[in-house]
């Protein structure tokens, strides 16, 4: 079965056939750095690392590369807000970006490419689309001529003459020059106090849309595999990506175009204007922080194409089985969960005596035929992860109940191959996901034994065993709510609760 993804440029699912076999060449439109990036970067991000790394997993040589917009009016703005320099801000905020995102475990890209980098490869593209007559000068302006271009809306499905029927009627300063009110800048002649690059019309700047157009021409090639971006791209930005450079090459610019669903905020569009805004590092950062594995986790729940919603209580979900369930079937095999005579180590290489046996996997056939089946099949149907995360719930679930019956009944009813054979394979489909416990995350010491729970931040035993009490006490009051609310606030502090016959909770971390 071959990967089928959705293809915005002709709105259904289609076979993946790259322009080269086994190769894939992705672009991805990356962020405009004037601020600290934030939770729909976050989506758009683990959505197109997602993809990139299962396609890998399927076998692809993928190219993968993105861009920083790091020439634009709202660095500019900020530069003066901040009595800075446009490439002062630009800096400090693609650095925050890496080191953001790293926290969500998205792999950098094989390349990354910057308009500041770019502007001869800019310059040359706009002089090719203004002698094709698909460009025109004015008053130090560059101006794409719009309706020059027959495909113009094929990706957005917008028809100029209807957009043209719903417009204000006022003329702007810019708009007076233009030979149509949708024509877009090329190039924005320098104003009065603004960085500027010299060129054939004059001093100035790139306008946004071509800089895209110039990057992946530059590094990809006159036509690509895959262009990815937020679905808040799709126009105007991306329908003038494939106006300029389709105008120019005789070229498609991309076979297919993915985007990603937007983030809301308790039912609303995230905004500033509405106060419901919010930075990746701000929720990583802030008191009783979901662990960042949580919030990739809680971004693959829904498909990549549908709007997540991102509320408290979804949040508190999602850590809680990142907490209790996923990250500690991921850890299932370190010495944390067992003592150290009989714990093995995570190298596959030097399986340790005990609960599993001493060997190493050799390839692809020690992984489970049935969730891998399962698992790729809702990942070959365009990247289907709300399927593929319950194939790999479900693995960490039996795992999970492996280890209770070994810490209650003293050992699990398995034969310890079968459940090595299943560790790996979790391991490795929670990985495609880009979702990894660290042995040395709070709850194990770097040699992967059990930290002293007195020396370890959160709830210590003596405050554990009250919140305990309090929810027998509630639950047996029939205040099932309350009782609810207490389990929550332990699981999203590490601690697993064991409901045993005759009203008995037991609990570890």
């Amino acid at each position: 079965m071959s990967v089928v993804l959705y293809n915005t440029l002709t709105r259904h699912k289609e076979p993946l056939e790259t322009l080269e076999p086994g190769r894939v060449k992705m672009y991805c439109c990356g962020v405009t750095v004037y601020d600290y990036s934030h939770l729909g970067h976050a989506r758009c991000y683990v959505a197109w690392d997602t993809v990139r790394r299962y396609l890998m997993w399927r076998g692809y040589a993928v190219h993968y590369v993105q861009n920083f917009t790091d020439i634009d009016d709202k660095i500019l703005n900020r530069a003066k807000a901040e009595k800075s320099s446009m490439q002062t801000v630009a800096e400090h905020y693609t650095q925050a970006y890496f080191e953001d995102i790293a926290r969500l475990n998205v792999m950098e890209a094989d390349e990354y490419t910057y308009a500041t980098k770019t502007l001869d490869g800019i310059q040359r593209l706009i002089s090719e689309l203004e002698q094709k007559g698909y460009a025109y000068p004015a008053n130090g302006d560059v101006y794409y001529a719009v309706r020059k271009f027959d495909g113009y809306g094929k990706l957005s499905g917008r028809k100029l003459d209807d957009m043209q029927a719903g417009a204000s009627g006022r003329v702007t300063a810019e708009e007076s020059i233009k030979h149509d009110p949708f024509d877009f800048a090329l190039w924005k002649g320098a104003k009065e106090g603004e960085p500027f690059w010299e060129s054939p019309w004059g001093p100035g700047r790139p306008g946004w849309h071509i800089e895209c157009s110039a990057m992946i021409r530059e590094r990809l090639g006159d036509t690509i595999d895959i262009h990815m971006g937020g679905s808040d791209l799709v126009f105007p930005h991306h329908e003038n990506e494939i106006a300029q450079s389709e105008a120019a090459t005789g070229h498609p610019l991309s076979k297919y175009w993915m985007h990603n669903g937007m983030v809301n905020v308790g039912g609303e569009k995230m905004s500033k204007s509405l106060g419901n805004f919010t930075t990746i590092r701000d929720l990583l950062d802030a008191p009783n922080a979901p662990n960042p594995m949580a919030v990739r986790l809680f971004l693959l729940q829904a498909s990549y194409r549908k709007p997540v919603d991102f509320t408290e209580s979804a949040m508190l979900s999602a850590q809680g089985t990142w907490v209790t369930l996923l990250q500690r079937a991921l850890l299932f095999g370190y010495r944390q969960n067992y003592s150290e005579a009989d714990g093995w180590d995570s190298n596959y290489s030097e399986w340790t005596p005990g609960i599993f046996p001493a060997g190493s996997p050799e390839n692809d056939q020690d992984l489970l035929t049935e969730p891998v089946e399962a698992f790729q099949k809702a990942m070959d149907d365009d990247f289907n992860t709300p399927v593929a995360l319950a194939v790999i719930l479900d693995l960490a679930k039996s795992l999970n109940r492996a280890a209770n019956l070994r810490m209650h009944e003293g050992s699990p009813d398995e034969s310890p191959l079968a459940l090595q054979q299943r560790w790996i394979t979790l391991v490795e489909l929670a990985k495609v996901l880009g979702l990894e416990a660290d042995i040395s995350e709070p709850g194990s010491s770097e040699d992967g034994s059990s930290r002293n729970n007195s020396s370890q931040e959160g709830l210590s035993d003596d405050e554990v065993e009250e919140l305990v009490t309090q929810r027998c006490e509630a639950r047996a009051a029939k205040n099932f709510a309350e009782g609810d609310r207490i389990r929550d606030l332990l699981q999203s502090s590490g601690i697993t609760l064991i409901d045993k016959p005759g009203g008995v909770t037991k609990w570890h971390r």
